[in-house]
């Protein structure tokens, strides 16, 4: 396959789910938001959403002072965001139309579709009335994009490459989500969290938080099935990094992405693949508590690091390189 095929058929399905994990994210933050909580504490939330997707600067040269509003509008509509939902579904879409005969006609009729649609539904002021039933939207058609893929496409490099840029952007993204909620939690000390889990206003308040980052990942009826017990950030966090049965979470990802570089593998891409199998390894035999002990957002923020740079390995063995 031509490296720029592979080019676009991988960045129209990472454009994809960005777009889907950017709508799990600010669905976390709207359904937060309506539980009690300081003002200082919400609008911590907002920017902590910010400063884990890398925009705060870039929100910052064009607003004043932060609102959810201008945030979700930011992450949603806005043209110079390239990482708005927005810009997302245009870039999975011109990707898409590059290869267009690469794909299925179920493929490229559901891009298209998607992109066309997004922009009648936030000409009018349907995201301000109801965010979290544009969220949802957003998902649907991510999820529709990706079963007519598995359901139409043949089994072959062009599959294989959708899939890579699908699991490694997931991989980025639920670290990111999961940053999102911790980075605050492991400023409290021991004593701090005890005091809290004492209190049952704070401790049901607490419930919620947890129950909404595990919905924003389709997660809460697994997480209940899995578990059966009470809702706690270890278990949360170990459910969505260590379990490979959960589809969304990092060792799922991996699972998925070193198997798929098997699949594609060529002359020079046996230092990615073994890089690719030291990240998976170390997810398939760690233990939570070794994680907790490290320090949880020190680990994710390593682990998107070894993700950015496996982004890049990908790039550089088969697809057009990165500019600089």
């Amino acid at each position: 396959m031509l490296s720029r095929t592979a080019d676009h058929l991988f960045w129209m399905a990472r454009y994809t789910e960005r777009a889907e994990n950017t709508a799990r994210m600010l669905d976390v933050n709207v359904q937060t938001a309506l539980l009690p909580q300081s003002a200082e504490a919400a609008e911590h939330g907002w920017r902590a959403m910010l400063s884990i997707s890398e925009l705060s600067e870039r929100f910052d040269e064009k607003h004043d002072s932060l609102t959810p509003k201008d945030v979700i509008d930011f992450m949603v509509r806005e043209p110079t965001n390239p990482s708005s939902i927005a810009s997302c579904l245009r870039a999975a879409r011109e990707n898409a139309r590059a290869v267009r005969g690469t794909l299925t006609t179920e493929v490229w009729e559901t891009q298209n579709a998607t992109w066309l649609e997004v922009k009648d539904r936030l000409r009018g002021n349907h995201l301000e009335q109801d965010p979290s039933q544009f969220f949802e939207w957003v998902k649907y058609r991510s999820h529709l994009s990706r079963g007519v893929t598995i359901g139409t496409m043949l089994k072959d490099e062009a599959l294989y490459f959708i899939r890579l840029g699908t699991f490694l952007e997931r991989a980025d993204n639920t670290a990111r989500l999961l940053d999102v909620k911790f980075h605050n939690a492991e400023r409290l000390s021991k004593a701090e969290q005890r005091a809290r889990q004492r209190n049952d206003p704070d401790a049901q308040i607490d419930f919620y938080y947890w129950a909404a980052i595990l919905r924003s990942v389709s997660g809460f009826e697994v997480y209940r099935k899995v578990y059966r017990d009470v809702i706690t950030p270890a278990r949360v966090a170990e459910f969505l990094i260590l379990r490979g049965d959960m589809p969304r979470s990092l060792l799922a990802c991996m699972d998925e992405v070193v198997t798929t570089l098997t699949e594609v593998g060529n002359q020079t891409s046996a230092d990615t693949e073994r890089f690719a199998g030291k990240l998976h390894a170390e997810l398939r035999f760690n233990r939570i508590d070794d994680i907790l002990q490290e320090g949880l957002h020190d680990y994710l923020t390593k682990f998107l690091e070894r993700i950015y740079e496996l982004g890049n390995r990908v790039s550089s063995d088969f697809l057009v390189p990165l500019a600089g």
